[in-house]
């Protein structure tokens, strides 16, 4: 005999949409690329400093040899893979929340940049993009002229 629990039904269909929800991050990238590939999105952080937009990246272990960054019609695109770690044939894993393999992640920019004068750097497992404002873009300081309106021919004085 056992005493009966209303709620346990709904405990184990929890536990079921949990599990399910933490395996949403670790589907292929591609359908029939095969499940050694595994899509993860790239953590950013995007800050405006001064005319630069300044976009960091969080990526530990990855390789600078490993990330491209392009620009085309105002996209910015990263991408990178990481390597698959070796794991013995007697080995099972309890719990994996590091991600192996490709990501991508793209971010449109404002029209207002100088794609000719992006500057990314690595180091220490960040990737800090600096994206400097198109100089026709930046804030021109105008000075103000004292006394009165310039006149053309036709006015009257």
């Amino acid at each position: 005999m056992q005493r009966w629990d209303p709620f346990s039904d709904l405990r184990q269909m929890q536990d079921t949409m949990d599990r399910m929800w933490r395996r949403i991050g670790t589907t292929p990238a591609n359908a029939g690329s095969g499940p050694e590939i595994e899509a993860w999105a790239v953590p950013l952080d995007v800050t405006q400093k001064g005319d630069n937009t300044v976009i960091r990246a969080s990526m530990p272990g990855v390789s600078p040899q490993d990330i491209q960054v392009s620009i085309e019609d105002n996209v910015l695109t990263i991408r990178g893979e990481t390597a698959k770690e070796y794991q013995d044939e007697d080995e099972t894993y309890l719990m994996r929340e590091r991600r192996t393999g490709s990501f991508h992640r793209a971010l449109r920019l404002p029209d207002a940049v100088d794609p000719d004068r992006v500057e990314p750097r690595y180091e220490n497992g960040v990737l800090t993009i600096t994206v400097p404002k198109a100089e026709a873009k930046r804030a021109r300081q105008l000075t103000v002229q004292v006394g009165s309106a310039p006149t053309t021919e036709g006015e009257a004085k």
